[in-house]
C-alpha cells in the first residue's frame, strides 16, 4: 500500500518504507545549476574529491547566461573545467533551464533526482522522486551516487471536471498554492491525481510540479502513463518509460478534491506565491512589463497560446515584453511554428533560453514601482532584482491578454470573442 514517493524510494533505497521512515537511496541524476554549482564544487575541491559517481551528474549554465559579470563567468569558468575533470556533463550556455533540460533528456520515471535548485521537483510529473537541496547535500550525493531522506508523508491532489476556456494548469495551481498556504505541504509530497490530471499535457503536468514546492511541498508527483509514454516517445526516449501509480489502498495523510470547471484564472499578488486570487480581483492593474518563459511556463505549449493570443496584434505602448523559451529545443521549435515571428511581430523581446528576468540578474531587471506580470513561479520581494518592483504571477494567456492591454486582463474575454468568431 503505497504512495508514489514511498514506491520511488523503497526500489532505490532497496528498504520497505513507509512515510517518516529515514532512507538511504540511489541517486539516479545529480544536477547543479550555475548559481549553486560553484560553492559544491569548491566544497568538493576542498576535500579533494575530483570525480562523480552519481549515475548522471550535470551542471547547467543557465541562471546567468549569458554572464553580465565578470565575476559570474570566472563561476562558468570554474563548472566547465570542473565538469571536464570530474567526468560530468555540462549543459551550456543557451542550451536551457536546468528544469526543462532534466525533464527534456535525462530523467525518467522512477528515478530520484536531487538538484542544487528547488524547482528541481518539476520532473516529478514523470514520475520521479525529484527534489531540490543544498549545495554541500547535492555535491556529496554527486560525489558518492546516493543521499538520505525521511520519508515524506504525501497529501492526495485529486482534481476533476473540465476547466473553463482561458483557464490552464498555471490557475489551478495557483489556486491549490492560495488554498493550502506557502507551508501547507512542508516537507510533504503532493501527489496529483483525477481526470483532469489524466487528460492533462505533459507540458501542463511539469507547471504542477514545478510549482509544488511553492507550498513547502518536498516533491511533486503524478503517474507513469500513457502521457508520460507519448512524451518520452516524442523525445526518443522510449526505451525510459515504464508505468508507475500508486497503490490503490496508498495510505494519505489526506486527500483534497478540487473541481476543474469552478476555477478562475489567478493572479498571485506581492509578495508572495500564496497570496493569490480570482482575476476580477486584478483587472486593471497597469503593467510595465510582461514575461513570459522560465522553467514554470516556457514551453512550447505557453508559447503557442501566448502566440494564439498576440497574433495579429501589439503589445501595448507602455508595456515592455519578454519572452525566453525554456531550452534550445524550444525555441528551435518555435522558430519553425513561426511563433517567435509572432512575437517579434507583436513588440515583443526575445532572448536566448535560459531564466532571465526570474532570478533578477540581469536581462528585465524592473525600475523602481514598476510593475511585472509574469509566468514565473516566484514573486518574492526584489525577486526580479529590485525590491522596489512588484511582480505578479499568472499564466501565459493572462499574460499575453494583458501585455496587449497593458493591464491585467481576464483572458477568457479573448476566448468567448474567438468562440463568437468562428460561430
Amino acid at each position: 500500500m503505497g504512495t508514489l514517493a514511498e514506491k520511488i524510494l523503497t526500489a532505490k533505497s532497496g528498504k520497505d518504507c513507509s512515510a517518516n521512515d529515514v532512507v538511504i537511496a540511489k541517486v539516479d541524476v545529480a544536477a547543479f545549476q550555475d548559481g549553486t554549482g560553484p560553492l559544491g564544487v569548491r566544497q568538493l575541491q576542498k576535500m579533494n574529491i575530483n570525480k562523480v559517481k552519481a549515475a548522471k551528474s550535470i551542471f547547467f549554465l543557465d541562471h546567468a547566461a549569458p554572464s553580465p559579470r565578470q565575476e559570474l563567468s570566472n563561476d562558468h569558468m570554474l563548472l566547465r573545467e570542473f565538469s571536464k575533470q570530474a567526468g560530468a556533463i555540462l549543459s551550456e550556455v543557451g542550451d536551457g533551464v536546468i528544469h526543462q533540460r532534466l525533464v527534456e533528456s535525462f530523467a525518467k520515471p522512477g528515478d530520484v533526482v536531487i538538484g542544487g535548485d528547488s524547482h528541481t521537483c518539476t520532473s516529478g510529473a514523470l514520475g520521479a522522486f525529484a527534489t531540490g537541496m543544498g549545495s554541500t547535500d547535492i555535491a556529496i550525493g554527486m560525489a558518492i551516487g546516493k543521499t538520505w531522506f525521511k520519508v515524506p508523508k504525501t497529501i492526495r491532489i485529486e482534481v476533476n471536471g473540465k476547466f473553463q476556456p482561458g483557464v490552464f494548469s498555471k490557475d489551478l495551481i495557483l489556486y491549490l498554492i492560495g488554498m493550502i498556504g506557502a507551508d501547507g505541504a512542508t516537507y510533504k509530497a503532493l501527489e496529483f491525481g483525477g481526470s483532469t490530471i489524466d487528460r492533462m499535457s505533459m507540458e501542463s503536468r511539469f507547471v504542477l510540479s514545478n510549482m509544488a514546492v511553492e507550498a513547502g511541498a518536498k516533491v511533486g508527483l503524478i503517474a507513469s502513463d500513457r502521457v508520460t509514454r507519448e512524451y518520452l516517445k516524442a523525445r526518443g526516449r522510449l526505451k525510459d518509460w515504464r508505468p508507475l501509480a500508486p497503490d490503490m489502498d496508498a495510505d494519505y495523510e489526506k486527500v483534497i478534491k478540487i473541481d476543474a470547471a469552478k476555477i478562475e484564472p489567478q493572479v498571485a499578488f506581492p509578495h508572495t506565491v500564496d497570496n493569490t486570487r480570482p482575476i476580477s480581483s486584478a483587472k486593471g492593474k497597469k503593467v510595465s512589463q510582461v514575461f513570459i518563459g522560465t522553467c514554470t511556463n516556457g514551453r512550447i505549449e505557453d508559447l503557442k497560446i501566448a502566440a494564439k493570443i498576440l497574433s495579429g496584434k501589439k503589445r501595448a505602448t507602455d508595456t515592455r515584453l519578454i519572452v525566453i523559451p525554456a531550452s534550445r529545443d524550444v525555441y528551435l521549435e518555435a522558430m519553425k511554428l513561426g511563433l517567435l515571428a509572432t512575437f517579434v511581430k507583436a513588440g515583443a523581446i526575445i532572448m536566448g533560453p535560459g531564466c532571465g528576468p526570474c532570478v533578477g540578474v540581469h536581462q528585465g531587471v524592473l525600475g523602481d514601482g514598476e510593475v511585472c506580470l509574469s509566468t514565473a513561479n516566484r514573486n518574492f520581494k526584489g525577486r526580479m532584482g529590485n525590491p522596489e518592483g512588484f511582480v505578479y504571477l499568472a499564466s501565459p494567456a493572462t499574460a499575453a491578454y494583458s501585455a496587449i492591454k497593458g493591464k491585467i486582463s481576464d483572458p477568457r474575454e479573448f476566448f468567448s470573442a474567438k468562440v463568437k468568431r468562428e460561430k
